[in-house]
């Protein structure tokens, strides 16, 4: 993957050939795309936990554009738990996909069942509830219902779901108006039944949340917080909209007459913006907490009203008008249940209750701890609670003396309750005045590091993703962080050994076949091999029968007991009781590879023979009377692993210098015969045989991996698949991941031992290295580097390769400003005021209009930053760019668009700047120059033929370097709104406009002016783009949708043919440019898209277009390059449409054609659902396409040529 800077070159030819590729409709512009997956979206939006059945272990569900099921796996040794994930929406790990919005979540069991259900709310206008199956690890559909039209609308219910504790009733509501219940119930065969939906329909009325009300065995009840503005829309004048109240509603479920009626309604804080249930029946008082700016107050029919002010942090920075809301909550039931309340700065409140019998007397609230800001709690029977990050989180590791920063949920175990510290606890009868009401009053408690709870692991996420090409800007606030994105496994380093030099190969063995764990690692040097004992510690040992004077070519445990070194002069057998059995190489010949298993030996020797053994029934290795001369000389052999309960294999891979693979017999009747051979197109340098089933894995000198299909019966080779890894020789090996058998294209040996069950000893250079590999089917491994505030920008210097990042964070104070108001307030030493970690306790915050921003140079080989310059006068850098002057070409700078007392809402600033630095100390300083006043914010900076080309609100204009400001060249005023986005090759322009879409504009240097000649025919609100060759553009929009626009050809070439500009100029067309360009693809992907790139993930491999999406989702577009492959894959996603529907419901041609229909691109994550089908339904499809189905599953080929 690369990141490609500016460019003044007309035409970038390589991907325009493939677009072109695709014209087989006879319509200028017309091609089609495929669109990957490589990292689903991670962002929470919601959590739930404790869903049955499931086996003995702690699991959350929770949804973001997929529905994921995570399971707290019980480790086998005394190191943290970890998550095992079953994702449901990635097909190629065997997952179903959703393919729409999922919003809501909930979990019910009926009364008596030992099985949870869980409710799904979305924008298919329909209820889906599913079950887990543990046994085939899917979410099965029990029952979907239709109750409106699809889409995220205001009146349609989707938006809010609410549960009855105790599994009898089903509320699912929308933003206004109207909202259902459904009955849930069961048959005689104990299967769920739902009745038909009961409105709760109140007009002119915005629902802010609803619960169900724990009220045992009675009616169902719902509680809702509902605002009337029916006489508010009739009162011209505004006063019936101040007085108009928020009332806490509770809809009853008559089970008896089997209708829902509004049994009470009484007026609470117009702050109020969250419901949380209290337990009831034996377990509790009932009711509901109503969270409000402040205040949380507890509220039930015929109950006292009881308030307590919500703790708030000790700062002297603290802004007084500010209030304190409540975000996320959770109940922990058991025989002293309480409630843990968490505020919009990430602080955990413990709320008890006091009661006797249905009266409650008091309620208290202390400090318990500080986590992340959650989207949801939840906390788990066997005392572990998960913190579903609303953006992700932060945690310091410290492993040989380096930092490590990760996004993530977290999972943390409860250590104490908070009962016997000394936080102040604070209980309402201290905030009750004698009448009865409530003392405004504030209470405040001092942060402190995690007491309680204990963090035990974590799930990473890169949510929110602000602006990626190889790197990555991930994070919020003092949590973000700069990624690094590299193709390939993360890997966790257990152990590290230095050796007395390079060795060239190593094994791990087992003494017998009974042992569950390898008990030594042979380490083969140029002419020495050293044998190590694994277990608390790695040592090495001496009384093994291993020869030590000699290097080894293969190791193998042999037989029962027996252990089997293979050496260039001979073969070693050893005994268990250290007896040793010796067969020597013939003449001056010696053995150059080898192949073995329990119970089978090969040999090659020089000149291409080979040689095999085999053991016997008294346990000694028997060499067979069968040799062959192959034709070349032999460079690898594999043999395939024993099965249980076999004596032998069948078959034997030999890999040449020919460029072939053969197969031969191993059977005692034609051992050693040929069966079959495989052509390659280079020199096979290591052959591995797993059954995954059936398949040989080659890998070669031209480093490509193969999978080969060997048929177990005929011994023939078929149905080839090659995947590019890299610029180096492949060698593979066999081993376990998860349980099954996989293959490792890796310079290393698979091992297992009591304190690493699924580890890879590995040799690198010197050094012995052990790792395990945690995160299977992971596309990209990252290196996190910390930063001080949200990034927005980066770009790359392209002589130095260092980066520089433009940081910003509204509402926060700057150092600068952070200082001058301690002093002001007597404060000598900023750790005198609070001394807590910004990484874990976030930012003071400040008054709205007030910003804290930086820019930093970063060096991205160490992850160092080596330069930081904190932005003064409340300004906020908005973008970036590296360019060089014409006037000073020797040198290269860096501009940064700045405002300063910027104001959002209403828009207001005091003035825009571009400020100019220069790179010194090789590319890891910056010098300043001078900074220049615009007129509004500068939110697009572009290099452009040696000079700097600005988007300044919505004027285009070019400066160039002066000695004390920027000089105005020209500029360009209709553009409509405000410039987000510039490109340029040559002398054209495309313009990213925030509201109406792209904009083609033409430099004509002889007149020095800027002309607008094309534009787009439809508003769309661009928050990306990139530019894919001279005429076509690629972006997208807020909206969660990718389109393409081109420029005619004969437009763009009339426009280039005039010089003087008058066919730009014209009439304008739809109140706007004279021309218009065309759409050629359209697709929603479902998330806000961060960032577009041309990119290639290798050197020389296929161009595509890399996007990522706000909420932590990377994907590809990829360019067909045959009419063949389209009508393929279109056939294919029509049938996967049919046979693999949407998890919730939602139609996928009308999800992917959300707002405008689908255009020029087919899902390429639908399509790898193929796999997941049945055979029948596999051989269905495969003869409607008219192909087999080992044909049809290749359509991987797609990702792994892409990747």
């Amino acid at each position: 993957m690369y990141s490609p800077g500016p460019s003044d070159n007309k035409l970038e030819p390589s991907l325009i050939r493939l677009l072109d590729a695709t014209h087989h409709d006879g319509r200028s512009g017309a091609m089609f795309l495929f669109n990957l997956t490589l990292h689903a979206p991670n962002a929470i939006n919601q959590a739930i936990g404790e869903i049955a059945p499931r086996s003995n272990s702690d699991h959350s569900i929770h949804s973001t554009c997929p529905l994921t099921l995570r399971q707290r796996a019980k480790s086998n040794t005394q190191s943290a738990p970890t998550d095992l994930d079953t994702t449901l929406s990635e097909p190629h790990h065997h997952r179903k996909g959703s393919f729409d919005s999922l919003r809501p979540l909930a979990v019910f069991r009926l009364a008596g069942a030992s099985k949870d259900y869980i409710v799904i709310g979305s924008d298919s206008g329909r209820i889906v509830i599913l079950e887990y199956n543990p046994t085939k690890n899917v979410f099965e559909k029990v029952h979907q219902e239709t109750f409106g039209k699809s889409g995220c609308r205001r009146i349609v219910p989707g938006q809010y779901l609410a549960a009855y504790p105790k599994g009898r009733a089903v509320m699912i509501g929308s933003m206004e108006k109207q909202k259902l219940v459904y009955i849930l119930n069961r048959d005689i065969a104990a299967r769920l039944t739902i009745g038909s939906p009961l409105e709760a329909h109140k007009s002119h009325t915005i629902v802010h949340h609803c619960t169900g009300v724990d009220v045992g065995f009675e009616n169902p009840i719902f509680a809702c917080l509902e605002v009337d503005y029916s006489e508010a829309n009739q009162d011209p004048t505004g006063e019936a909209f101040r007085e108009t109240e928020k009332m806490l509603t509770y809809y009853e479920l008559d089970l008896g007459l089997n209708h829902v009626v509004r049994k009470w309604s009484e007026a609470v804080d117009r702050k109020a913006n969250m419901l949380i249930a209290v337990p009831g029946g034996t377990d509790g008082p009932s009711g509901v907490l109503v969270c409000s700016e402040d205040y949380v107050t507890y509220k039930h029919i015929g109950s006292a009203t009881l308030a307590v002010p919500i703790p708030r942090r000790e700062n002297p920075l603290e802004i007084k008008d500010r209030g304190v809301l409540i975000v996320s909550g959770v109940v922990h039931k058991m025989k002293n249940s309480f409630l843990l309340l968490q505020s919009e700065e990430g602080d955990l409140h413990k709320v008890t209750i006091d009661y006797t019998g249905d009266t409650v007397s008091e309620i208290k609230i202390k400090y318990f701890d500080t986590v992340s800001v959650a989207s949801s709690l939840c906390i788990l029977k066997s005392g572990f609670l998960f913190v579903a990050s609303e953006f992700g989180n932060q945690k310091h590791r410290v492993t040989h003396k380096e930092h490590f920063l990760v996004h993530s949920s977290h999972f943390y175990q409860f250590e104490k309750l908070g009962d016997d510290d000394d936080t102040p606890e604070y209980a309402r009868k201290d905030f009750m005045m004698t009448d009865g009401e409530r003392l405004d009053t504030r209470v405040y408690f001092k942060p402190r590091p995690l007491g309680n709870l204990l963090l035990v692991d974590e799930l990473a996420s890169m949510a929110p993703l602000t602006d990626a090409k190889i790197y990555a800007l991930c994070g919020r606030g003092s949590r973000s962080t700069m990624r690094i994105l590299r193709r390939g496994l993360e890997v966790t380093e257990m152990a590290v050994s230095p050796l007395p030099a390079n060795p060239t190969a190593i094994w791990t063995t087992r003494l017998t076949a009974d042992e569950l764990y390898d008990q030594y690692i042979i380490v083969s040097f140029s002419d020495a091999t050293l044998v190590l004992s694994i277990g608390e510690t790695v040592e090495e040992v001496t009384d093994t029968g291993f020869l030590a004077t000699t290097p080894t070519i293969a190791v193998q445990q042999l037989g029962q007991d027996a252990l089997l070194q293979i050496y260039p002069q001979g073969i070693r057998h050893i005994r268990a009781n250290k007896q040793v059995t010796e067969w020597r190489a013939p003449g001056s010949r010696q053995i150059v590879r080898a192949a073995t298993n329990r119970q089978q030996v090969v040999i090659a020797l020089t000149g291409g023979e080979l040689v095999y053994f085999e053991v016997d029934d008294s346990g000694n290795l028997s060499e067979s009377h069968a040799r062959r001369e192959m034709s070349g000389i032999v460079i690898c052999l594999s043999i395939q692993p024993l099965p249980k309960g076999r004596r032998r294999v069948r078959f034997l891979a030999v890999g040449c210098d020919d460029n072939t693979v053969r197969i031969l017999n191993l059977e005692s009747s034609s051992c050693l015969e040929p069966l079959s051979m495989q052509a390659l197109s280079g020199v096979p340098e290591s052959l591995v045989m797993i059954d995954i089933p059936n398949q040989l894995s080659e890998g070669s000198l031209t480093t490509l991996y193969l999978n080969i299909v060997l048929d177990q019966t005929s011994g023939q080779l078929s149905d080839t698949r090659t995947r590019f890894l890299g610029e180096r020789g492949v060698k593979l090996f066999e081993l376990n991941m998860a349980g099954n058998p996989a293959g490792l294209a890796l310079s290393s040996r698979p091992f297992t031992s009591e304190q690493c069950l699924e580890g890879v000893v590995a040799i690198a250079g010197n050094e012995l290295k052990i790792f395990t590999i945690e995160k299977l089917g992971r596309v990209f491994n990252e290196t996190a580097v910390p930063l001080t505030y949200t990034p927005r920008r980066f770009v790359v210097n392209p002589v130095h390769k260092s980066i520089a990042i433009i940081e910003m964070d509204h509402q926060t104070f700057s150092p600068s400003a952070k200082k001058k108001k301690l002093e002001k307030l007597g404060f000598k030493d900023e750790a005198e005021e609070d001394g807590l970690d910004p990484a874990v306790f976030g930012h003071t915050r400040s008054e709205p209009g007030k910003w804290a921003s930086l820019v930093r140079i970063l060096n991205p080989s160490t992850g160092e930053t080596t330069f930081k310059l904190d932005l003064e006068h409340n300004e906020a850098a908005f973008s970036l760019a590296v360019l060089n002057f014409a006037v000073d070409a020797g040198e290269l700078f860096l501009a940064v668009g700045t405002a300063s007392d910027l104001t959002l809402a209403p828009k207001s600033l005091a003035s825009g700047f571009i400020h100019i630095y220069k790179f010194v100390n090789d590319g890891l300083g910056l010098e300043f120059v001078h900074k220049t006043a615009v007129e509004d914010v500068p939110h697009a900076l572009l290099h452009f033929q040696g000079r700097l080309l600005a988007g300044i609100g919505r004027i285009l204009r070019i400066y160039d370097l002066g000695k004390r400001k920027l000089l105005r060249k020209c500029e360009n005023r209709s553009i409509p709104t405000s410039i987000v986005t510039l490109h340029n090759q040559g002398g054209r322009i495309v313009v990213g406009d925030v509201q109406e879409s792209v904009h083609y504009a033409s430099y004509i240097a002889s007149d020095n002016k800027i002309v607008v000649f094309a534009d787009d025919k439809a508003p769309r609100w661009i928050t990306c783009s990139a530019m894919i060759d001279y005429d076509t553009v690629a972006a997208g929009d807020k909206f969660g949708n990718f389109f393409v626009d081109r420029l005619p050809q004969k437009i763009s070439q009339e426009i280039d043919e005039d010089e003087a500009g008058s066919k730009s100029v014209g009439k304008g067309y739809l109140h706007g440019a004279a021309h218009k360009v065309d759409l050629v693809a359209h697709y929603h992907v479902g998330d806000v898209l961060a960032s577009l790139a041309k990119a290639s993930f290798v050197a020389g491999g296929r161009e595509m277009v890399l996007y990522t999406s706000f909420l932590g989702g990377v994907g590809i577009f990829i360019p067909f390059q045959t009419k063949e492959d389209i009508d393929f894959f279109q056939t294919l996603e029509m049938h996967m449409r049919n046979e693999m529907p949407p998890l919730a419901g939602r139609d996928h041609l009308s999800y992917r054609g959300y707002h405008v229909p689908v255009k020029g691109t087919v899902d390429g994550d639908i399509c790898e659902q193929y796999n997941l089908l049945s055979g029948d339904k596999k051989r269905m499809i495969a003869e409607e396409l008219d192909r087999t189905p080992t044909e049809i599953q290749k359509i991987e080929e797609m990702r792994i040529r892409a990747i």
